[in-house]
């Protein structure tokens, strides 16, 4: 799953989106994920929904004929026919607070002790974070959990029905288990392909694993966060990579740009991308890294006008890597992965091995993305498996040969891509 995250605010009108499901295509995404785009509430957040069968006016087109589920359904088409599936977001652990469920089915709603209607929340670095603009609804405990569950799936069905063929289910962790069994396994008698990817963010490994198991097909990973160094990345990777596949990703629409970050150095943003796309069997990508942009994607205040390009243009470099996934199945899936010792710490040495195939694959990345580093091997089966020849197919600068002894002053953040096959 190679994911392009088109951001409805910054994209404008559902009439103009097809320049970028063209240009996500052409970079060899082979799925769009698409924010929530139904009516809002009066925070006008994104994910405070008040009308789920109702479309956020700013994504329509004024001056169409055509119906908005039926701008909606010429969008979904536009993406299938170039080769794009296309995933929403499923918004159903919460609503807006002003949505009229609040008033029309009061008993699917959590409370506070003084009986006012309870705010979504969620913990982070040990605080409790709280929406006052978002109303929980109670899966656990209503009343009426066949009708909040028929509600929701209603939900799915009306997004599928549009063309839509996935959904990533925002904070699922936080929505019982035996609920999400249940919506998976129904909404699949009828529509058997549908992927469910699970929002796990913030998660412990564990609970990682126990959202999966109610049968998603992927969950989202942590490496935007790693420093290359420490071991829980690979940790937790192990310990969900047999339960659901993963989805890396180098910066996303809650987190700040990658090229704000890092002032503006080209060197990380293609190595950061390299490496999400390499770990794991998943990546997404958000609108306008392509482009190095640094306004963040902001859930209320972003506009079309947002949408500044400035010159910066790593189209073929993107389109380069993800070539690597779809080319080499040890990239595509959760291979046994591990990280195996350098005598130069600023770099990363990570191998790849598929249980499903026979690849193998080492990538030596350059952690220093001011400065060249020496990598130095005097034989490559110290960290392969395979008796077969290595073959470069780094996205940049690759080798016609390997020569062994190995030595190489790899640029600041350059990563080579070997892969060979166990025979």
């Amino acid at each position: 799953m190679i994911l392009y995250n088109l951001f409805p605010l910054l994209a404008g009108p559902f009439s103009r989106w097809n320049e970028h499901l063209t240009r996500a295509a052409g970079m060899g995404f082979d799925w769009v994920f698409v924010n929530p785009i139904q009516q809002l509430g009066e925070s006008h957040s994104l994910y405070s929904i008040a009308d789920y069968f109702r479309f956020n006016p700013a994504l329509l087109d004024p001056a169409s004929a055509a119906t908005p589920d039926e701008q909606v359904r010429q969008m979904t088409e536009q993406a299938h026919a170039a080769g794009l599936k296309v995933m929403i977001d499923l918004v159903i652990n919460h609503c807006a607070m002003d949505s009229a469920l609040t008033r029309e089915h009061p008993e699917w709603f959590m409370r506070e002790p003084d009986g006012h209607i309870a705010n979504s929340s969620c913990v982070h670095n040990n605080e409790r974070v709280v929406w006052k603009d978002l109303a929980q609804f109670n899966h656990q405990h209503t009343p009426d959990k066949e009708g909040l569950f028929r509600y929701c799936q209603n939900v799915v069905d009306n997004l599928l029905s549009l063309g839509f063929d996935g959904f990533r289910c925002d904070a699922a962790y936080q929505i019982p288990h035996h609920f999400w069994q249940r919506l998976i396994r129904e909404t699949r008698q009828h529509h058997p392909h549908t992927c469910f990817v699970a929002e796990t963010l913030g998660c412990t490994a564990d609970q990682t694993r126990d959202t999966a198991r109610a049968g998603f097909d992927y969950v989202f990973n942590s490496s935007k966060w790693w420093n290359y160094c420490d071991w829980w990345l690979i940790e937790q990777y192990n310990l969900t990579r047999e339960t659901a596949g993963s989805i890396s990703f180098p910066e996303s629409h809650d987190t700040a740009r990658l090229s704000e970050e890092t002032n503006g150095n080209i060197n990380a943003i293609k190595q950061r991308y390299l490496f999400s796309a390499l770990y794991s069997a998943g990546v997404m990508m958000p609108m306008g890294f392509e482009f190095a942009m640094r306004k963040p994607l902001h859930v209320i205040h972003t506009t079309p006008a947002d949408w500044q390009p400035d010159g910066t243009d790593l189209c073929p470099y993107i389109a380069s890597v993800n070539a690597i996934k779809n080319n080499h199945p040890v990239f595509r899936e959760e291979s046994a992965t591990n990280i195996l010792p350098c005598n130069n710490p600023n770099i990363l040495l990570m191998w790849k091995a598929s249980v499903k195939h026979k690849d193998e694959a080492l990538l030596i990345l350059n952690k220093d993305v001011w400065s060249h580093q020496e990598f130095y091997t005097d034989h490559f089966r110290h960290f392969i498996q395979a008796g077969a020849p290595l073959r470069d197919v780094s996205p940049e600068y690759p080798l016609e040969y390997i020569h062994e002894p190995f030595h190489y002053a790899l640029r600041p953040g350059q990563g080579i891509v070997l892969v060979t096959s166990r025979g």
